[in-house]
Formats: C-alpha cells, structure tokens, sequence
C-alpha cells in the first residue's frame, strides 16, 4: 500500500523487502514442497543442490555447523539483522522533533532580526535535503536530524516574525498541532477511521490537489493581486487552510499505516529513521498551516 506521504514511496518498499528477509518467516523444507509461505519446516536443501565439502548428501543445512570442524566445512558466521519496532520508530522519531524544537528556540533567541537572514538558506537546503533522502532512500540519524535541524532554523524564524504580529500565536499553533496529531492516532489505534486502499487513494488525489492549487495561486500572483485568494486571508483562504489542515492530518492516517507495514513486514532497524522523516515533514506542514489559519482569524 503506499503512503501519501512522498518519502514513504518507494523508500519502503526498498527497506522492507531489501533487509534480507523474504517474508516473515524464514524458507525451509515446506515452502520448497508447497507448504504455506513462511511456515518453516525441516531445512533440508532441495534434490540436486551442491552440499559443503564433507557434508553427507542429504543433510539438514545446519549438519556442518555442527559438525563443521570434523569434516573441515567452517560454519558459517554473520550478524543477525535486528528489524524494527515500535519502540525504535517512538524513540527516532522523538528525538528528531527534539532536535527541531531546540533549533528553533536558539533561532528565536537571537538578537533583532538575525534570524531571519538564516530562514532563506535553511529552507532552501532543507528541501533540497529532503528531496534527496526521498529518492534516495536514505535512512540514517545524520540525514534525518540534519533535516529536522534546518527546518528548525526556519521555523524559528517564521514562527517569530508571526509571534510579533499576533501574540501568543505560536503558542496556539503547537497546541493545535499536537491535538492534531493526538487525535488522529487516536483514530488510527482505535479503528474507527481504517486505512484502506480507496482511502489511501482519495488522501494521494487530494494531496496532489492541494499542490497544484497552491501552485497555481503563486503563478496567478504574480499577474493578478491575491492571485486565486487562497492566501489572502478572506473566505475562501479560511477555508482552503482547513481543506489543507484536514489533508495533513489524513496524511498522518496513512503515515502511522506505513509504520506498522514496516514492523509486520521486517523491515531493519534503521528504517526507523526514515518513517521520522516522513512524520516530520507532515507535522512541519501541519504546523505551518495551522499557524496560517489562526493568522486568518486574528485579521478578522
């Protein structure tokens, strides 16, 4: 099933079918006689396969390493994969929601403006970053808090700018995303809104959507003042952000999906860091627009 989320495309699917694993059981003596995949049964090699030097013909896989050193095969030895788990997935994506945080906090602190002479640069290489770790895959804690890092001199910077025009705001916008945020993994545990591939589809149709209308509206603006007037704080840009906000937060729905895919389907321990990418870069967009619509209303 994929993820609406553009992080989680092809990165899982990579993850969890390329850690080694071929399902969730290991291939044994029945799956090779037409046993249901997965159930393993006596490992024996299959008619006609090459056998270690010294192993009696027929013999279980396992024969030469217990008796390996007897008729000279030597066992053979490697470091068994430890695969993902919820408590990994908690933890990573923790501490990169902690590493935003506190760069957003030391960008606030800065004297007079300064920060905002860092806001342009950090975005720009945040997107590039995060393109990067989207198409290539990659699922490491230098990448991820790298990113979580320059999104959080941004938003340091934007969310002080807002905070001087309208009070207390940010304070607003960080309750509103994190009741979000609670609230829909709420649903997600209890079932009462279930993934489904259809609903996986109407949330990728309507993320997809949402992009080309906010692109659109910025080409608009450079021709016709306000452009569509998804942005300029009326009616209709109320309710465009809460289309938008109801977007993000299904998008989470399909996040916390892909997360328990990555566990049931063995997926290695470090995938954890790129299901934290992903749940960043919602939560960031999330937030953005959250702290966009309640500018909205302090206009009015």
């Amino acid at each position: 099933m994929p993820s609406s989320n553009p992080v989680f495309g092809r990165g899982f699917a990579n993850a969890a079918n390329g850690s080694g694993q071929q399902g969730y059981g290991a291939p044994g003596y029945g799956q090779q006689y037409g046993q249901p995949y997965g159930q393993q049964g006596y490992a024996a090699p299959g008619y006609g396969q090459p056998q270690p030097y010294g192993q009696p013909y027929g013999a279980p896989q396992g024969y030469d390493q217990q008796y390996g050193q007897q008729y000279g095969a030597p066992a053979p030895a490697g470091p068994a994969t430890r695969y993902m788990t919820m408590d990994d997935v908690v933890q990573k994506t923790g501490l990169s929601f902690l590493v935003t945080v506190l760069a957003a906090a030391v960008v606030w602190a800065l004297p007079g403006q300064a920060a905002w002479g860092l806001a342009l640069p950090a975005v720009l290489v945040a997107f590039v970053l995060g393109l990067v770790i989207s198409f290539k895959q990659i699922a490491n804690p230098a990448a991820t808090l790298a990113y979580g890092a320059l999104y959080g001199v941004a938003l340091g910077a934007i969310s002080e700018a807002f905070n001087t025009i309208y009070p207390g705001i940010v304070v607003q916008a960080v309750i509103g995303t994190f009741g979000v945020f609670a609230g829909m993994l709420v649903v997600y545990k209890t079932g009462a809104i279930r993934v489904t591939p259809k609903l996986t589809r109407w949330v990728v149709g309507a993320l997809f959507g949402v992009l080309a209308l906010v692109l659109v509206n910025l080409l608009v603006s450079f021709f016709v003042p306000g452009g569509l007037g998804l942005r300029d704080g009326g009616p209709l840009a109320i309710v465009f952000s809460l289309v938008v906000i109801g977007v993000a937060a299904f998008t989470l729905l399909l996040d916390f999906d892909m997360a328990d895919q990555a566990i049931r389907r063995g997926a290695p321990a470090k995938f954890a860091w790129y299901v934290a990418f992903g749940l960043l870069v919602t939560v960031v967009w999330l937030y953005l627009e959250i702290l966009r619509l309640l500018s909205y209303f302090q206009d009015n």
